[in-house]
C-alpha cells in the first residue's frame, strides 16, 4: 500500500471528504428536519469548528512554531496552552466539526460517513506520524502532555 503518511495536507483531505459528502448527499432518503433547526445546528457547528481552528493556529503563532502539518519534525515548541489544554489536535477537531456541519446541512444520512472517514484517515495517516515526530523531538515533555490531554475531545 502506498504510504500516505504526511503526503496530503489536511485541508485538502477535508475538501476531498466534503466533495464526497456532497455526492453522497444526492442519495435518498432526505431527513425530515425543519430548515430552521438544520441551519441552526449547522451554524453552531461551523462557529465551533472555526473557533477551534482559529485558536489552534493562534496558539502556534504565539509560540512561533510551524503550522505545517507535513513537517512536524520542524516544530520549535510543544504547544500545550490555550485550546491545546482541551485537545491535542484542535485544528483537526475544527475540520471535523466543519464536516459535521456540512453533513447536517446536506440533510441525508450518508454524508455523516464523511466526518468518520476524516477522523479515521487523520488518525492513521497524519496524527500517528505527527505524534512519533513530537515524541522524538520533545521526549518526556510530549509523553506527559499526551498522557493528560486527549487526541480529539
Amino acid at each position: 500500500m502506498l504510504n500516505l503518511e504526511h503526503r496530503v495536507p489536511p485541508p485538502i483531505v477535508g475538501l476531498l471528504v466534503a466533495l464526497a459528502m456532497w455526492l453522497l448527499g444526492t442519495l435518498p432518503p432526505v431527513l425530515p428536519v425543519a430548515t430552521w433547526l438544520r441551519e441552526g445546528v449547522a451554524l453552531l457547528l461551523v462557529a465551533a469548528g472555526v473557533a477551534f481552528d482559529f485558536l489552534g493556529i493562534l496558539a502556534f503563532l504565539r509560540q512561533r512554531t510551524t503550522i505545517n502539518p507535513l513537517r512536524p519534525e520542524n516544530a520549535s515548541a510543544l504547544v500545550t496552552a490555550g485550546v491545546y489544554r482541551v485537545t491535542r489536535n484542535p485544528m483537526y477537531v475544527g475540520m471535523g466539526l466543519l464536516l459535521t456541519a456540512w453533513a447536517v446541512n446536506l440533510s441525508t444520512p450518508w454524508p455523516f460517513l464523511g466526518p468518520v472517514a476524516f477522523v479515521l484517515y487523520m488518525n492513521r495517516f497524519q496524527i500517528a506520524a505527527e505524534e512519533r515526530a513530537l515524541q522524538a523531538r520533545f521526549g518526556d515533555e510530549w509523553s506527559a502532555y499526551a498522557a493528560r490531554v486527549r487526541r480529539w475531545l
